[in-house]
């Protein structure tokens, strides 16, 4: 009777281990709809202290402080024209927002939030990296004429001053931070390259070629394996370069639309959230490739969020669009396959 139960037990372990290996690479745990609010997001941040995510809601010319213990929105930021990159200094309890139609930097603080600072760029002022550890912020703006050349202003937060300009070929779609190479990686999308600012000097100290892909929009900084992952709408692949060369050393196709990525260090897992309405799960081998997890659908046009690790979730911001209202999808990440 003893070897039955055991040999039971040991079948039930075998096919709960099985599924969930098999499962989804994310589960929906709960949506926090946002009513009013018009359109789609850009960026997101996140104030941990507090369990506040900010959305950059562009099209509804606000940023959302939204209460994840509430599920109801603590404050609309009014003042901004098109929110797109946000960040978030937990020490100070500040929020940047970079704002595209003004063509300018804004910080707020106190509680609640207003603006405490403006600082003029250029247009398009976009995407985002704060480096804590030098209390420099980069921000890349500009690209659409001569009169507004692309660049990755630097930014000390110390006194919210513009401590330098690097020139780029095109507007930098989008930035990551190497804190212990003390490199800037940019994105240059129209020119199919990646820019590598170092951050002592505040130059560019290589410019890597995109072979066979263009587009390059959302990208992420993989520490442990010395990767920068790298996703292309031109054609819909996700490219894994050494960031130390810019070598290629993987690729994997994508859905369409890639406009943002996230690493997990603790899964070895890439997600890239696509406007086509899906977000795609890869796991990075031992050998630094790519291995498929699965995708999961969300809705047209949902093309950016957050992955929180701390947390084990993956907030992905759902536009209005048609019967659809907008809201955030929270995922949890789940332990699926070994790596």
């Amino acid at each position: 009777m003893t070897m039955i139960a055991t040999a039971i037990a040991l079948s039930f372990l075998y096919c709960f281990a099985a599924q969930a290996q098999t499962g989804a690479p994310l589960t929906l745990l709960k949506t926090v709809p946002l009513p009013g609010v018009v359109g789609g997001f850009d960026h997101f941040a996140i104030d941990l202290s507090r369990d506040i995510l900010f959305a950059a809601a562009k099209d509804n010319h606000t940023v959302e402080a939204i209460n994840l213990n509430t599920g109801k929105i603590d404050q609309n930021i009014t003042g901004v024209a098109k929110p797109h990159g946000l960040a978030w200094d937990p020490e100070t309890h500040r929020l940047y927002v970079a704002d595209g139609k003004l063509a300018q930097l804004q910080v707020y603080e106190g509680s609640p939030l207003h603006a405490a600072g403006t600082l003029k760029l250029s247009d398009d002022a976009d995407d985002m990296v704060y480096d804590k550890q030098n209390d420099m912020l980069y921000v890349g703006h500009g690209g659409s004429n001569a009169a507004n050349p692309a660049r990755v202003a630097v930014v000390d937060t110390k006194d919210f001053t513009l401590a330098a300009n690097v020139p780029v070929a095109a507007h930098p779609e989008a930035l990551d931070l190497d804190p212990q190479g003390q490199r800037i990686f940019a994105n240059i999308a129209d020119a199919a390259q990646v820019v590598v600012v170092n951050t002592k000097t505040n130059a560019i100290e290589n410019t890597w070629k995109l072979k066979g892909a263009s587009d390059n929009t959302p990208m992420a900084y993989d520490s442990q394996d010395q990767l920068l992952l790298i996703a292309c709408r031109k054609p819909a692949v996700l490219l894994a370069l050494d960031a130390m060369t810019g070598k290629e050393i993987s690729r994997i196709s994508t859905d369409n639309g890639a406009d943002d990525l996230f690493y997990d260090a603790k899964l070895h897992r890439v997600y890239v959230i696509t406007g086509s309405g899906a977000v795609d799960v890869y796991s990075i081998t031992a050998a630094k490739h790519f291995t498929s997890l699965g995708k999961v659908r969300t809705a047209t046009g949902a093309k950016t969020g957050l992955l929180v690790p701390s947390q084990n979730l993956l907030y992905v911001g759902i536009p209005s669009m048609g019967s659809q209202l907008a809201e955030i999808r929270v995922y949890e990440t789940n332990a699926m396959l070994p790596r």
